[in-house]
């Protein structure tokens, strides 16, 4: 088999074609929430903190340094550590909805028939020959 044949055979397989359903789906879902939080949980965080943005949250360690004219001669330096609480507020809202999504796909999957063993067989018989 060549190569070709080999990648027709590795494409095919099911568990590929899963696992790219599930990145690009993965992929509009996060776009989903990040829409979510910098539209609407961002902006009720940054009123609650008096209309400042979260993503602009910042701790300068030297201010930017301008010239006679007004332009920057030097830019500031700054931890922007807004843009990361952002993210981490983005991941834990998309990681608490697969979590949600998970659970709802366990409950409503049926679980499957239990064989009974032949000890529960005989212990049923025996149970109805007393009777």
């Amino acid at each position: 088999m060549g190569m070709v044949g080999e990648f027709k055979a590795f494409i095919a397989k099911g568990n590929v074609v899963d696992l790219a359903v599930g990145v690009v789906i993965g992929a509009a879902f996060g776009k989903i929430v990040t829409a979510l939080v910098d539209g609407i949980v961002m902006p009720l965080i940054g009123v609650a903190t008096g209309g400042i943005s979260v993503s602009d949250w910042k701790y300068v360690l030297h201010p930017a340094v301008l010239d006679a004219a007004g332009k920057v001669a030097k830019p500031e330096v700054a931890v922007a550590y807004g843009s990361f609480i952002q993210t981490v507020v983005d991941f834990l809202i998309i990681a608490f909805v697969i979590f949600l999504f998970i659970k709802a796909y366990n409950r409503m999957r049926t679980p499957p028939p239990v064989a009974e063993t032949e000890v529960q067989l005989l212990t049923q018989i025996r149970d109805a020959l007393r009777r």
